[in-house]
């Protein structure tokens, strides 16, 4: 007997024009929802991460009895690139409206974090203003992006990757932005993970069809990776740093403080400090 689950997925970004909002959201990757089967009062549960960082899933059930045991379990972690089977077995009390949710998460809670430099994420030679920095009241006071900073790249600037690692999450189909809290969920992004540090970089607001890569891409730290934009919540052209790790949260993620390899910290950096790489 296969059930029908329902997806919510947790989008990593932070978003930018009286434009109509976008009909639809965008996941920055195809995580595919879980596999579930009853047999012989066993359910079976398939869980898939094609990504190249961990995983968590979080599933819930509308039946009370699996209900408490789906709590008990808590989260499945899987590793980057795998998969596993759960099994639940003496299970009993189904019906044929019981229906399934699944929530997926990016990392690792386990792993310890190790702090990198980072490489400016943008060209060589290229200065640029900023234009916010940490723990600012539009959009840089939550535990999501906090040390982020706002760098003033134009519309098609080039933006490079801080760090090594693989890219996990792209979405670059939105068209517009807008200042509005509505708009936050519809910016283009980034998402890279360095596996050896478990930390997570976000580029965003980039430009329509501004992603030169793809998820499952290898890059290298100060490769161009992309173009910047004005999509998402904002209503001035730039690039959106962020730098992540996980965490037990509604996001999953949660901005910490970095250090730049020219020696420049993100807690230091204010709006208006002229930035050359």
């Amino acid at each position: 007997m296969k059930f029908r689950v329902l997806g919510i997925m947790t989008l990593f970004i932070v978003g930018c024009s009286t434009t109509k909002l976008p009909s639809k959201k965008i996941s920055q990757a195809e995580i595919p929802p879980p596999t579930i089967n009853l047999e012989n009062n066993s359910l079976e549960i398939k869980l898939t991460n094609p990504v190249d960082c961990p995983i968590r899933f979080e599933i819930e059930t509308n039946n009370p009895n699996l209900k408490t045991v789906l709590e008990q379990l808590g989260t499945f972690e899987l590793k980057a690139q795998s998969d596993t089977i759960v099994n639940i077995i003496n299970v009993s009390d189904f019906d044929q409206n019981m229906s399934f949710a699944y929530n997926w998460k990016f990392g690792s809670l386990s792993k310890k974090i190790e702090p990198i430099k980072l490489e400016l994420p943008f060209l060589k030679g290229r200065k640029y203003k900023v234009i916010q920095g940490n723990n600012t009241n539009y959009t840089h006071n939550t535990d999501w992006s906090r040390f982020a900073v706002d760098f003033s790249l134009k519309i098609n600037d080039t933006i490079c990757s801080a760090t090594n690692g693989f890219v996990v999450g792209v979405v670059d189909n939105y068209k517009f932005g807008g200042k509005g809290k509505e708009w936050k969920p519809y910016g283009n992004f980034i998402t890279v993970y360095e596996p050896n540090s478990g930390i997570f970089t976000q580029y965003v607001h980039l430009t329509e069809n501004g992603s030169l890569v793809n998820v499952g891409d290898k890059v290298k730290k100060g490769q161009a990776i992309g173009l910047s934009g004005m999509t998402g919540q904002t209503d001035v052209e730039h690039l959106h740093f962020n730098c992540l790790v996980p965490t037990n949260s509604e996001n999953g993620l949660m901005s910490i403080a970095f250090e730049f390899v020219e020696g420049l910290k993100s807690t230091e950096l204010k709006k208006g400090d002229i930035i050359e790489k």
